[in-house]
């Protein structure tokens, strides 16, 4: 029986170097065909059955010798072996469905997903597999910690799942965990299909430099701003088709200089998809549902207490401490902005909108560091950030990126780029593909992809972490006039950041790869690396004009930086307000029902300094709200977390081998597999963490640091 899981390691060795064929190939000079992200069962869009049917075949096979009541350490490595087949699946089938520019992979990849979480269920309900792991986590004579760790997160996941319950309470459970999949699926395929529209007359009314993003359209009367429905039969006059999805309202809330353009974009932009407020209901309710039945108060209860929180009580305390914290500034930056709109506008007794923020703070940004955003991205084209990408890892961690062409059918689409992460002594580490660029029905935001986790197959062999970066910046990478926003410079370091914590991760085992980890220490290395997006030290390095080559100038970094304290404690209430909104939709029931948009107004009237506009329901686009349920609180630990790492041990000299090695042996390298409370202290000491009520807490005294706060208000144990 050990030479099953003796032979998986060797098949899965087989399949990895495979998966990486054209490396092997590039040698000999022949690329032969292989398939979508190297998986050779990918070569065409009917490839995903058969990657499902050989994921499952697999995992059956395994099942089948763990009932044998093999050692516990054969029974935790084909545990193990079992979920890196079916998240091969998952994870492949995830970022086809979001990037994939062919429908019939996109539609194949969503059939493999339901079956293959359908199959899940199974296995998650299985009770021979349950038994396994409880008399592994009994077992004394595990020899590693990352084992033991491993059996005891098994065991809490199968019981997570009702493993435990009876057998018709486990049949609801397994229903509602199906209904919510389907839930959370039409959530983000409505936010795609519906993205609203504004029709704008005349073409004037938007500024010049954004006619490019919007749909012509003619109509009849100069005078008027409508609505998307209306007769276009008698063309007359030019018009523009705003799409209010995210990044286009963003645009026109900074720069439409038209107050009534921005307001009309703000509330179409706010008020869709309409069909999400049923869909969220269904899944508050569902998921309220499970956690009843687990025996948990509310679904926040039992997400939240595998957490470093353990409670949501500990999460609310936080967020009203942080709140209360941040509540004075951010009301004398609203008032700033309201002061300096009357002025503009010379109407003393017009009040602040929600669709002024982002025009007027621009404005006053500009106005206090004559700063031109146009000015700012000619530094950053596209393929100097990507160099940005190799100074960090050559600087921090004595690696390169080293481009891979790409074999035949492998990518997904002609703009994807492929980089190992190389070390010099220890050979590769990783594999990378970026997908930087946007594009028709391509998944709207940013995000890192999971491909392949890192594993240990044996004392000398390892499986590579293989991810995806994925990003929406206009253009093509190819192109020379792709150019970055500073924002956008920020979010490809914070996706990147996610991307370092697989690639360097060198856990045992594939379950605590890379950004499995307790939620709400996910986001602390994506928060790190965004502050090397903003010192100089860094970005003198990489930033450079796109026509000139002239690096970017000190003086317009600190002007930068400048711009970006303005409003900070405005920014920081945001994702308080946002936080707030996840915990209390996803807490106790509330003896009468209330919609979700009636919750979203009192939260943002109480806790933010900003008005709720009538008829508007922001939460419809949350997407967060589906993989992030009770947990967006997270951002917020990451936030405090990686203030206290950079001024501790990166701010000194951040990009120092001495920096880099710390935070890699010390933090990025464990994944999951160590107690997230030790990987912080043992990083950088006291002061990062707090205890409070059974669970913990950032400290915030970087955080205020940072933001220049008089008073942190924390008085409780420092560990």
């Amino acid at each position: 029986m050990l030479t099953l899981v003796r032979r998986a390691a060797s098949s899965l060795r087989l399949r990895f170097l495979h998966n990486q064929c054209n490396l092997e190939r590039i040698g000999s000079h022949r690329l032969h065909t292989c398939g979508l992200y190297g998986f050779d069962l990918l070569k065409t869009p009917k490839g995903f059955q058969r990657f499902v049917d050989e994921a499952i075949e697999r995992s059956s096979e395994l099942v089948t010798y763990i009932s044998g009541m093999p050692s516990s350490a054969e029974i935790i490595r084909a545990m193990d072996e079992i979920s890196d087949a079916v998240c091969s699946v998952v994870d492949s089938a995830e970022l086809c469905r979001h990037t994939h520019p062919d429908r019939e992979f996109v539609e194949e990849a969503n059939k493999a997903s339901m079956r293959i979480n359908e199959y899940l269920h199974y296995l998650n309900t299985n009770h021979t597999l349950y038994h396994a792991v409880m008399k592994v986590e009994k077992d004394r004579n595990l020899l590693s910690k990352e084992a033991k760790r491993a059996a005891h997160y098994l065991r809490v996941d199968f019981e997570k799942g009702g493993i435990h319950l009876a057998a018709d309470k486990l049949d609801r459970v397994n229903q509602l965990h199906v209904a919510i999949a389907h839930l959370c699926r039409e959530f983000s395929e409505n936010i795609i299909t519906d993205p609203g529209s504004v029709d704008i007359f005349p073409a004037s009314r938007i500024p010049k430099h954004l006619h490019h993003l919007f749909k012509p359209i003619y109509g009849l009367n100069s005078s008027t701003l409508r609505g998307s429905s209306g007769s276009r039969d008698n063309i007359k006059e030019k018009g523009f088709r705003i799409t209010t999805e995210p990044g286009t309202l963003s645009s026109i809330l900074q720069w439409a200089s038209d107050a009534e353009v921005r307001k009309m974009a703000y509330i179409q932009g706010n008020s869709v998809p309409h069909a999400n407020l049923a869909v969220l209901d269904k899944l508050i309710a569902a998921r309220h549902e499970i956690a009843q039945i687990m025996g948990y108060k509310s679904y926040a209860e039992f997400a939240v207490r595998p957490n470093m929180a353990s409670s949501p009580e500990v999460v609310m305390s936080f967020l009203f401490e942080m709140s209360k914290m941040i509540r004075p500034k951010a009301d004398e930056e609203f008032k700033a902005i309201r002061d300096f709109k009357k002025a503009r506008t010379g109407q003393i007794c017009e009040d602040l909108e929600p669709w002024d923020e982002a025009y007027f703070t621009g404005m006053m940004k500009s106005s206090a560091y004559n700063l031109d955003s146009s000015v700012v991205a000619s530094y950053f084209p596209l393929h100097q950030c990507i160099e940005g990408l190799k100074v960090l890892v050559e600087s921090l961690f004595g690696a390169t990126f080293r481009s891979i062409p790409l074999a035949p059918g492998e990518s997904w689409h002609p703009d994807v780029l492929k980089m190992s992460l190389h070390h010099p002594e220890e050979g590769d580490l990783g594999y990378l593909y970026l997908d930087l660029c946007s594009r028709k029905d391509k998944y709207p935001g940013c995000a890192h992809f999971a491909i392949k986790g890192g594993r240990r197959l044996s004392e000398t062999e390892y499986q590579l972490p293989v991810v995806a970066l994925v990003c929406n910046f206009a253009g093509s990478r190819s192109s020379s006039s792709a150019k970055l926003n500073h924002w956008e410079v920020e979010t490809l370091f914070h996706e990147f950041g996610h991307a370092l914590h697989s690639l360097l991760s060198r856990t045992d085992y594939q379950h605590f790869s890379g950004t499995r980890v307790v939620l709400d220490l996910a986001e602390t290395p994506s928060n790190l690396f965004e502050y090397y997006a903003w010192d100089y030290r860094v970005l003198r390095k990489f930033a450079r004009h796109y026509s000139t080559g002239e690096v970017i100038p000190e003086k317009l970094v600190e002007s930068m930086q400048g711009a970006r304290k303005m409003f900070a404690a405005t920014d920081l209430q945001r994702q308080i307000f946002y936080a707030l909104i996840d915990q209390t939709l996803f807490g106790e029931q509330l003896s009468r029902q209330r919609d979700t948009t009636s919750v979203v107004a009192d939260l943002k009237r109480q806790y933010t300094s900003w008005k709720h506009v009538e008829g508007t329901h922001w939460q419809t686009r949350f997407n967060h709200l589906l993989n992030y349920g009770a947990g967006y609180y997270s951002y917020l630990y990451a936030k405090c977390f990686a203030a206290t790492i950079w001024q501790k041990l990166c701010q000194e000299d951040p990009l120092s081998l001495a920096t880099g090695t710390a935070l890699r042996t010390k933090f990025l390298e464990h994944g999951g597999a160590k107690d997230p409370t030790d990987l912080l202290t043992d990083l950088v000491g006291d002061g990062i963490l707090q205890s409070r009520d059974g669970g913990i807490v950032p400290d915030l005294t970087s955080l205020c640091d940072e933001l220049k706060l008089e008073e942190c208000g924390q008085e409780h144990v420092v560990l």
